[in-house]
């Protein structure tokens, strides 16, 4: 690829990742605290580009191509038919193609499929002590704090207590349908699901993918996973209403 050809790339993949850092896009990717490297990578890469670009214009368009001779490449061109130019193929041009989509297309924030073909991620949570829930009543909690204090603390941290947490609903295999959240290590490529499931009044009527808001008791009742085996916990749903995804989808 000729030197213009890097430099727009460059250019438009500098600029996607500084529109994906610079909004709520790039949650869908990567966790919060990520984003002043973004931020820096995308500029970096903007700089880079158009140095390139101005330095191929200065330089590299206006200088004649000295061949081996001593000659210039245009007196080949034009005088024994010499090609002379080692011309790049315009086929370089195709990996704009891919940074375009990335400008254009912001992919969702991965859900229900993705929750369905792994295993729940609780295996990998070590937990020994919970602090107290939040105060409020309902308690606000994540489907992750949720979830390991089901299984490890097996609800003790919970007690009576109503709590509250927000989730989209994926399907159960076991029948039913479970509220679940994506959680992160670094980023998208190493999702893995939280599932939680529901019994009492469940939600009724809304599609896999949709985000709810669960007010809700700790039950002791406990699925299994069939992707990996764990247990899955549950929740006694009290009541529930639909709800706008949150602009940071991940936990």
């Amino acid at each position: 690829m000729n030197r213009q050809a890097q430099g727009v790339v460059m250019l438009l993949l500098g600029g996607a990742i500084l529109k994906a850092s610079l909004t709520d896009m790039y949650l869908r990717y990567v966790k919060a605290g990520l984003q002043p490297f973004l931020i820096g990578a995308g500029a970096l890469l903007v700089v880079a580009a158009v140095m390139t670009l101005w330095y191929d214009f200065r330089h590299g368009a206006t200088a004649d191509t000295e061949c081996a001779d001593g000659t210039h490449e245009h007196e080949h061109e034009h005088g024994d038919g010499y090609a002379g130019g080692h011309r790049e193929p315009r086929v370089g041009w195709l990996l704009i193609a891919p940074v375009l989509g990335l400008l254009l297309v912001a992919p969702p924030a991965l859900g229900s499929y993705a929750a369905e073909q792994a295993g729940s991620a609780l295996s990998a949570q070590q937990v020994s002590d919970f602090p107290a829930l939040p105060e409020g009543d309902p308690a606000r909690i994540s489907v992750l704090d949720y979830a390991t204090r089901a299984i490890f603390d097996e609800g003790r941290s919970i007690g009576d207590r109503r709590v509250r947490v927000v989730g989209f609903l994926s399907a159960d295999p076991n029948g039913g349908q479970l509220l679940t959240r994506m959680i992160l290590s670094c980023c998208a490529a190493d999702a893995r699901p939280i599932k939680v499931g529901m019994n009492g009044a469940v939600p009724q009527g809304m599609a896999a993918d949709s985000w709810v808001e669960i007010t809700g008791r700790y039950s002791a009742h406990r699925g299994t996973d069939p992707v990996n085996g764990d247990d899955i916990p549950f929740i006694e749903v009290l009541e529930w209403r639909p709800v706008a995804a949150p602009a940071e989808q991940y936990e």
